[in-house]
């Protein structure tokens, strides 16, 4: 006679499938504790996967409106810069005409419109760090001003000598929200260029500037030259204002993003991130658990009628 084993192949099997089971279950926690997600797959995150994917497109949504905005506070602090010595340029043309004036004494008058004019023109056609005109709007291949002299306001009309488009750069901060933080060479440069071209064409014939001055010469850059002068000052004035509320905003929405951010990517943490200690937790369960499976199917496959057969005959 044979001596078989006690296990029957049916217990055999059940046995092997708990070993499965808990061996996946043991795979699935080293998974989650390796790489702190609770699982690399659609399948084991289960009816929580739109919602997830929702939130990770929401956030990236933000990330980029983050990027744009970044770039848009560096491009308002620049030309808040920039708009500031504008202003102190159509200041120092004010000052020069009125102590011309009051002291009868244009000396060195067409010489410092001329420096002036060579600086706000290099203000003008300044270029962001890829190489685009700042204040060429549209037209930001091109310089936007593009006269070379003192003589050339003269020459032509002012404006022939503005080549920027006429829209001004605008930025996507939100979903359906724009902030426009651009500024036209244009309209911030027209009435310095202007006063700076009525003085010009007050030292006629050249020269007769430089030095005493008339009565009739004083007159006209009082009533002429400062009016425009003044301006001018206004002018860049309200829109170095204007990029100040531009900046001010930026930096509140950058605020808020940065707050929409955070949400959704905890959103995302909360779906798809495992809690660290409840994963080892289970994990050495696991371990446990697959351990006393093997050995409780090894010992079963071992087991024969011999192990309940007495050791000796009566």
């Amino acid at each position: 006679m044979s001596i078989d084993r006690v296990a029957t192949f049916a217990q055999s099997q059940f046995y092997l499938a708990q070993v499965l089971k808990a061996n996946s279950a043991l795979n699935t926690t080293q998974n989650q504790v390796s790489s702190g997600k609770v699982s690399d797959t659609y399948a084991g995150i289960g009816d929580k996967t739109a919602a997830l994917e929702g939130a990770r497109s929401a956030a990236a949504r933000n990330q980029a409106y983050q990027s744009a905005t970044n770039l848009a506070l560096t491009q308002t602090d620049l030309q808040d810069t920039q708009l500031t010595e504008l202003s102190n340029l159509a200041q120092q043309l004010k000052n020069a005409v009125s102590t011309a004036a009051a002291n009868a004494d244009g000396t060195d008058l067409i010489s410092t419109a001329g420096s002036i004019f060579q600086q706000a023109k290099s203000i003008l056609n300044s270029t962001d760090a890829n190489g685009n005109y700042i204040y060429g709007g549209q037209n930001s291949d091109k310089p936007p001003f593009t006269a070379t002299s003192l003589a050339d306001l003269v020459s032509n009309p002012i404006s022939t000598y503005f080549q920027n488009g006429n829209i001004a750069k605008s930025v996507t901060v939100g979903d359906g929200q724009t902030q426009q933080i651009g500024v036209l060479a244009s309209d911030i440069g027209t009435q310095l260029m202007n006063a700076l071209a009525s003085l010009y064409t007050a030292d006629t014939p050249p020269g007769s500037l430089n030095g005493p001055l008339t009565d009739a010469q004083s007159t006209n850059l009082t009533d002429t030259v400062m009016p425009q002068a003044q301006q001018a000052y206004v002018v860049l004035n309200t829109a170095s204002a204007k990029n100040g509320d531009a900046y001010k905003n930026l930096q509140d929405v950058q605020t808020n993003q940065t707050s929409l951010v955070n949400l959704y990517q905890g959103f995302v943490s909360n779906i798809e991130d495992v809690d660290m200690a409840t994963a080892i937790t289970n994990l050495n369960q696991n371990q446990t658990a697959l351990q006393a499976a093997l050995e409780v199917t090894a010992k079963l496959n071992n087991l024969s009628l011999l192990n309940y057969l007495p050791t000796t005959m009566g």
